[in-house]
């Protein structure tokens, strides 16, 4: 088990405040990782981090913006001088923006692919000059089965996402020689507190959920956390430039009709 321990391990979660970013983080934490939050509301902060600190956890926050290169830079500055070096990053911040491309304004697809592509590369190089020195790192990007696929409404967070993908592999590509692993997480649909409204009984959105994924089930936000401390870990130091899709196979199959068991 010591392959998986992240004892000694200080890991920078952006958009750790809330959601998917929480329940990564916390299975990061459990691991033994030391947690570094990013956000930019003060009251989802101070929420979180009286969360992580009442489960035992060590966890220090800072609220920035991601794509706002000066700021980042100042605040991993302040990181490195208050905590010391980061040892895995998180590239989980992200938005969408759902609307038809015919329609969506462009300000809106650019800021789609600022916070979700744009970001991750500014911290993963901001990062990565850390692990660069110190010959260790693991980076992961919270990719997307929209990395892999298209769906209505969503054409510019499926840009991003398949944007990062390709980043994760070539910052792999780079960087590989001094011992650093990029690789992406890509959820499936989780029942989060954005989706609630969409998972009763009945709505036709749940159902689609429910009879597209082999699992037959929504994600459960715990379901993430195995694969953040395996990409985190010692036991992934040999994989490099992968996605690791978590979706309970809905990218495994091409569905089934609606009348079979």
């Amino acid at each position: 088990m010591n392959l998986f321990s992240l004892k000694g391990k200080r890991a920078l979660i952006t958009g750790g405040t809330h959601g998917l970013g929480m329940a990564m983080a916390e299975g990061l934490a459990g691991a033994g990782a030391e947690l570094v939050i990013t956000g930019t509301t003060p009251s989802k902060m101070e929420e979180a981090l009286k969360y992580y600190r009442e489960q035992g956890f060590t966890a220090t926050g800072y609220l920035f913006d991601v794509t706002n290169e000066e700021d980042a830079k100042k605040h991993m500055d302040i990181i490195a001088n208050e905590l010391g070096d980061i040892h895995i990053l998180v590239n989980n911040a992200g938005i969408i923006k759902r609307e038809l491309a015919i329609t969506m304004p462009v300000d809106d697809f650019r800021r789609v692919i600022d916070v979700d592509l744009v970001g991750p590369f500014i911290m993963s190089q901001l990062v990565a000059k850390q692990m660069i020195a110190r010959k260790e790192g693991k980076i992961i990007n919270i990719c997307s089965m929209m990395s892999e696929l298209g769906r209505n409404s969503v054409s510019a967070y499926a840009a991003a996402k398949g944007g990062l993908k390709m980043l994760t592999q070539n910052l792999a590509t780079e960087w590989a020689k001094h011992n650093i692993q990029v690789n992406g997480i890509g959820p499936g649909y989780f029942a989060t507190s954005q989706t609630a409204p969409i998972r009763v009984d009945g709505h036709p959105f749940n159902e689609f959920i429910i009879n597209r994924t082999p699992a037959a089930r929504w994600g459960d936000p715990e379901d993430l956390a195995g694969a953040a401390i395996f990409l985190a870990s010692k036991a992934s130091d040999f994989v490099n430039g992968q996605v690791v899709y978590v979706d309970g196979g809905i990218l495994a199959t091409i569905g089934k009709p609606a009348n079979e068991d």
